[in-house]
């Protein structure tokens, strides 16, 4: 079961596990999962699609092996949007999946965020670090609710035995990504294919670190398939400004959109950087795909959505 099935990390999830034989429940309310991301494979004998709000309850027919836990708001477009429900689906929802994994003796994943590191004070950040996080700012709703999600996952692997482990997803990108979802690379492909100001926050000095899709999902599912119990790091330590990453873009896409610099979000990280070594030492994972073509293969997806950009 995957929960959040239809988001963007979650259907390119779902669709790994077709490929590697499993049979696969995918649950989604549809507040920020899209129908279209599933429709490639909706037919799928081996598919099955729940249209349902996880944090309402969760149950399904016959056994269950994994419990992959991706659903919640992910944006700061739809979190800040959507505060309570981010809230519950962290908290309410995690439950309820975690009850179901105890249910039925299965393993569970929940997937976690750089963010409960915060504003980091260490950098790169690793495993061990406690994060710097505003309880009670406007990204509250999300980094605290990964952290609740966290400690709830972590209780029920102590107190309950459940077969539980955490994966700290950083920036990830891809084909799947909402164009409207703020996120930094739909934000800037999209103005750049437009010609349109691409816009970058503050000064543009505050670093990420961009991970393709297909190595996020590859974490995930090793670590589904190993007896860890994490939290580990997936995430690509090429580090990069948010002015170097806007200038990437617009070159890669070939458009003259101005630069346009814009106020700094509430909170916003300086700096983010994953330390990986406990995915390498523990799961074998590293990063296959580097910036240049992950970049590219998204702006390709881009471009087929929007097909006045083809030419551009």
């Amino acid at each position: 079961m995957v929960t959040g099935g239809a988001g963007f990390v979650g259907s390119w999830v779902c669709e790994r596990l077709l490929e590697l034989g499993a049979e696969v429940v995918c649950v989604d309310n549809f507040v920020t999962g899209m129908p279209d991301n599933v429709r490639s494979f909706e037919s799928h004998p081996r598919f099955e699609l729940v249209a349902r709000d996880i944090s309402a309850g969760l149950q399904v027919g016959g056994d269950v092996d994994w419990v992959l836990h991706l659903a919640s708001p992910a944006s700061p477009v739809h979190y800040l949007r959507l505060p309570i429900e981010t809230m519950k689906v962290g908290s309410v929802g995690t439950m309820n999946a975690l009850e179901l994994a105890e249910r039925m003796g299965a393993r569970f994943v929940m997937a976690s965020t750089s963010e409960v590191y915060g504003d980091p004070l260490e950098h790169p950040q690793h495993e061990e670090y406690w994060g710097n996080v505003n309880p009670v700012g406007p990204r509250s709703v999300y980094d605290e609710s990964k952290r609740f999600s966290e400690a709830l996952t972590a209780a029920y692997r102590s107190e309950r035995g459940v077969d539980a482990a955490i994966v700290r997803i950083f920036n990830t990108y891809g084909p799947r990504m909402r164009a409207d979802d703020g996120r930094a690379i739909p934000t800037f492909m999209s103005q750049a294919l437009a010609g349109e100001p691409i816009t970058v926050a503050g000064d543009g000095s505050q670093t990420r670190s961009i991970c393709y899709v297909d190595d996020t999902v590859d974490g995930i599912i090793l670590l589904a398939a190993s007896e860890e119990a994490g939290p580990v790091n997936i995430g690509n330590r090429d580090e990069m400004s948010m002015l170097g990453l806007a200038e990437r873009i617009r070159d890669l896409v070939g458009s003259m959109s101005p630069i346009e610099f814009v106020g700094l979000p509430t909170d916003d990280p300086k700096v983010r950087c994953p330390d990986t070594s406990r995915a390498r030492e523990l799961l074998g994972w590293e990063p296959r795909v580097g910036p240049d073509e992950g970049l590219a293969r998204t702006l390709s997806w881009f471009r087929a959505q929007e097909p006045e950009y083809a030419a551009s």
